[in-house]
């Protein structure tokens, strides 16, 4: 079966007037029944059609996560995963770029995007646009801004959508939850968490050389809506997070997984500021290592919180850990300070540990649901079933937001004082073209509707 390449790929004026009619008057999608419900969930003994972008890594995985649907196509920048991916699933329509892939087969219900960061918010918009349902890698969206557009969009939409934070359906999340409810601790008012990411390389200050592109390798739609440079193998296949424009550095990697906990029990929402040291970023990639500070205002009856993010292999401070009687500490996890105590986790909240306070504390009961699993919880939802609960409007949209805002504090090199109504920086208003950044011609899906 033929591929197709990216001067066949061009989104076509049908497609532009397509998205425009939908994004006309507010209305983004054409399949809005009176009562509101979309005509492409299917029912619990249908299968979905799913269209896969990005097959390599990740995209494997995420892959065969949905493979008890049907995997309808599949498409990659790299001819090479792709046809790797094509001999698992060979009934699969194969493509280069999404767009086409997107507009020419309407059978598609739902899509897998499991790219580069920058990327995300793309595919997952024009695919919204289209009324399909759609499964997001982390970090939800690569700029703050695409994050609360994607947010919007899917909620108007009422199209399924789930963030690849696979913590967030698992056990940890819950059983530290309801440790915390059950007031083991007490409240909390100081989170550390950190990562031994970045595992490629970070702190570049200068763009590699130019190296002949791969022949497998379409340069063109990797760089996608980023700016144009020449290609190096710095950048693909694997070591692309640490450069701004394609990735969002250990941050982006790892948070979206180890705050979830933290984010979740203690309800944490918009910050008021966040801080940052760092080995220093440049204008091109992250920093080595960083230390964010986020301060979040009292909720309720709940104190307000100071969460530390550490990457790079930093870790909370001595004092904080020297009680524990644990050999190591282990390389990704959180702390949690209360005002009876001290407990410890690990990435997704599991295996939690008092350092101080009750540690005879007795297990609570389970009282919040249970997940089906991660990727059953999408399915269910694309058929009817209730949202998945890292779907974009309601969770997985403000949470990045909040992530992300910690790369605004990196790269400006400034304490950010945070608007988060009117998504800005109050005391650093340079920092907009951050929050909001611009595209190549035919890949900006902001407003509906793709600027050829």
């Amino acid at each position: 079966m033929p591929i197709n390449n990216s001067q066949e790929s061009r989104v076509s004026r049908r497609l532009f007037i397509q998205l425009g009619t939908f994004a006309a008057g507010g209305l983004l999608l054409p399949a809005c029944s009176s009562m509101g419900r979309k005509s492409n969930y299917k029912s619990p003994n249908e299968k979905l059609n799913i269209g896969i972008i990005g097959t390599n890594g990740k995209g494997a995985s995420d892959t065969d996560g949905v493979a008890s649907e049907n995997i309808v196509a599949l498409c990659d920048v790299d001819e090479g995963s792709l046809r790797k991916a094509a001999a698992k699933y060979p009934r699969a329509k194969l493509y280069r770029d999404y767009r086409k892939m997107l507009e020419e087969m309407k059978e598609i219900d739902g899509v897998t995007v499991s790219t580069p960061d920058h990327h995300h918010f793309p595919a997952s918009m024009m695919a919204i646009l289209l009324g399909k349902h759609v499964y997001c890698q982390k970090p939800l969206t690569h700029t703050i801004g695409e994050a609360r557009a994607i947010a919007k969009a899917a909620r108007k939409a009422k199209v399924a959508t789930l963030m690849g934070n696979q913590g967030h359906s698992g056990e940890g999340i819950r059983a530290f939850s309801e440790l915390f409810n059950a007031g083991a601790i007490g409240d909390v008012h100081e989170v550390h968490c950190w990562t031994d990411r970045p595992i490629w390389p970070q702190g570049m200050q200068s763009r590699p050389a130019a190296q002949p592109v791969p022949d497998t390798l379409d340069w063109d739609l990797f760089l996608g809506p980023a700016p144009m440079r020449p290609y190096n193998k710095a950048y693909h296949p694997f070591a692309w997070r640490g450069w701004w424009d394609f990735g969002c550095g250990a941050l982006g990697d790892m948070a979206c997984h180890i705050m979830d906990v933290s984010y979740t029990a203690l309800k944490l929402t918009n910050p008021v500021s966040v801080e940052a040291q760092s080995s220093g970023a440049s204008e091109e990639a992250a920093p080595n290592w960083s230390i964010i500070t986020y301060h979040f205002p009292a909720r309720g009856k709940m104190p307000a919180v100071k969460l530390v993010w550490h990457d790079g292999k930093k870790k909370p401070s001595l004092d904080l850990m020297e009680e524990t009687d644990e050999k190591k500490i282990p390389d990704n996890g959180t702390l949690y300070i209360g005002q009876r105590g001290k407990i410890f986790t690990e990435t997704y909240g599991e295996r939690p540990r008092f350092i101080s306070g009750p540690k005879d504390f007795p297990t609570p009961p389970k009282t919040l649901p249970r997940s089906p699993g991660h990727y059953k919880e999408w399915i269910l939802a694309c058929k009817g079933g209730e949202p998945a609960g890292s779907n974009f409007p309601d969770y997985a949209g403000p949470f990045t937001e909040m992530v992300l805002l910690g790369n605004l504090a990196v790269r400006s090199g400034k304490k950010i004082e945070w608007d988060a109504k009117n998504l800005k920086s109050t005391n650093a208003p340079e920092t907009a073209s951050l929050v909001h950044k611009q595209y190549r011609p035919g890949w900006d899906f902001t407003h509906g509707l793709a600027k050829s």
